[in-house]
């Protein structure tokens, strides 16, 4: 059976040839390097922790192993994932594409087509696999356990109990979140606090002037909500990444290198194949094939505020 196909458009001549997709969300997180991508890896892979106790000592003659090191890890599992449509090309004939699938009772897809798919598969494949990342759970199909669901299920985190954030309150409620990192953690290179895009948006109109906690009435640079030019976000010096796939409401502090995501082949998340049937079994359809293995965890749970 055929993916259900729904032809709304209206052809409008031969040059009519350009398809526009909706903008759709990016796996922003991989692409900003925001986390660590474990490749190769077939279904698990182990994140080592060391913890130790105070390991200087007062010197003596002799060697004394008097410090306690402890090894311990956490497991991240990569679940297969895979994309499967089928279209039926007499589906085609009279929508604004027809013209380009020629007249033959043998046509095929137009390649402009063709790569209107593979880009829109792989785009939206992109969009589920940002949201997963953060907010994914593993009980509901094509999703696997995300770093949000992960954390709340672990004591180890710190865990800030949040509210609605807007432009009023969010420096407040960032605030709340850099009090609660670590002292050990806090000053790391790599330490970030990952923001939804309610959130982002409330902090670059708090720093704008316009929110109780701004910087006056005309904000960053005297520029009022002109400032921001889509550059780094910052909050007491902690770079602050917005990420698509967080839930509204919901922050996480951490160091980029202590979140990872694991991927069999890098490259799998980004080939899409198209099959034209025709020739393989005389029908009229046309395949559109993904397949992928994607996970996620992090290091150490003592080193991570989740806000909630």
């Amino acid at each position: 059976m055929a993916t259900t196909t729904s032809i709304t458009t209206s052809y409008a001549g031969q040059f009519a040839a350009k398809y526009v997709s909706a903008a759709l969300l990016s796996a922003d997180t991989l692409d900003k390097g925001l986390v660590e991508i474990l490749p190769n890896v077939n279904f698990k892979t182990t994140l080592q922790k060391v913890a130790t106790d105070d390991i200087v000592k007062d010197a003596t003659c002799d060697f004394t192993p008097t410090s306690t090191l402890t090894l311990t890890d956490r497991v991240l599992e990569v679940e297969p994932f895979q994309v499967n449509l089928q279209l039926c090309k007499k589906d085609y004939y009279d929508s604004w594409i027809g013209s380009q699938m020629g007249y033959s009772a043998y046509d095929s897809i137009p390649a402009s087509f063709s790569d209107f798919l593979i880009g829109h598969v792989a785009a939206k494949t992109a969009q589920k696999i940002e949201q997963n990342i953060w907010q994914g759970v593993n009980a509901t199909a094509g999703e696997f356990d995300g770093f949000t669901t992960l954390m709340a299920a672990d004591a180890d985190v710190v865990d800030v109990v949040g509210t609605t954030v807007d432009a009023s309150n969010v420096i407040t409620e960032l605030g709340k979140v850099v009090d609660a990192i670590p002292s050990a953690l806090y000053g790391k290179e790599d330490l970030t606090i990952y923001v939804s895009q309610g959130t982002a948006k409330a902090y670059v109109r708090a720093l704008g002037g316009f929110g109780t906690s701004g910087l006056g009435a005309n904000g960053v640079d005297n520029k009022g909500t002109m400032w921001y030019g889509q550059g780094d976000l910052y909050f007491d010096g902690i770079r602050v990444a917005m990420v698509n796939g967080m839930p509204a409401n919901k922050m996480v502090a951490a160091q980029s290198s202590n979140l990872f995501f694991g991927t069999g082949l890098e490259s799998d998340r980004n080939e899409v194949k198209v099959l034209d049937m025709g020739d393989l079994d005389g029908s009229n359809n046309i395949r559109v094939i993904l397949r992928f293995l994607s996970g996620v965890n992090y290091g150490i749970g003592a080193d991570c505020v989740l806000y909630s």
